[in-house]
């Protein structure tokens, strides 16, 4: 994608991140090109998988989800079966958003959201009950200062 990925991509990619609602004339008009041609481009975009999705995003806050907990998690196993077990449970817990494989001292990082340490307790004792874990510890986010899903285009 990358060879036929031009300013003009770049000026619709960031305008859909910041708000995927923009009509196809309004990203036209900013993008100074017609109607057709920004639908054939997003089209484009769509289908390279370069935009993956557009989506509506919720504030936690004022879904009664505003604790945010990182969760580092230490294994004894790293074999491939192990971790498609452990990637199954986690992807079926829907408070874990975000699940990323580490380097370095931690093995895995959570990013849970949740309404409340209560709340939180929940989570880890599920995923404790799914799958041995060497070590999981838990860090309480205290005020988010910067949270964004837009790529710096």
């Amino acid at each position: 994608m990358s060879e036929n990925f031009d300013d003009t991509d770049r000026l619709l990619l960031r305008a859909l991140q910041a708000d995927a609602s923009e009509s196809l004339e309004a990203l036209a008009a900013r993008a100074s090109i017609s109607v057709n041609t920004c639908w054939r481009r997003v089209k484009r975009l769509e289908e390279s998988g370069l935009l993956m999705r557009r989506v509506a995003l919720v504030d936690p806050e004022k879904a009664g989800l505003g604790q945010t907990v990182f969760v580092a998690i230490r294994t004894r196993d790293h074999s491939a079966g192990w971790l498609e077990k452990f990637a199954k449970a986690v992807r079926a817990i829907p408070e874990v958003v975000e699940f990323y494989r580490m380097a370095g001292d931690v093995d895995y990082l959570l990013k849970v959201q949740v309404a409340s340490v209560r709340d939180y307790d929940r989570v880890y004792r599920q995923l404790i009950t799914r799958i041995d874990l060497a070590d999981v510890s838990a860090t309480f986010a205290m005020e988010c200062i910067k949270n964004t899903t837009e790529l710096p285009l």
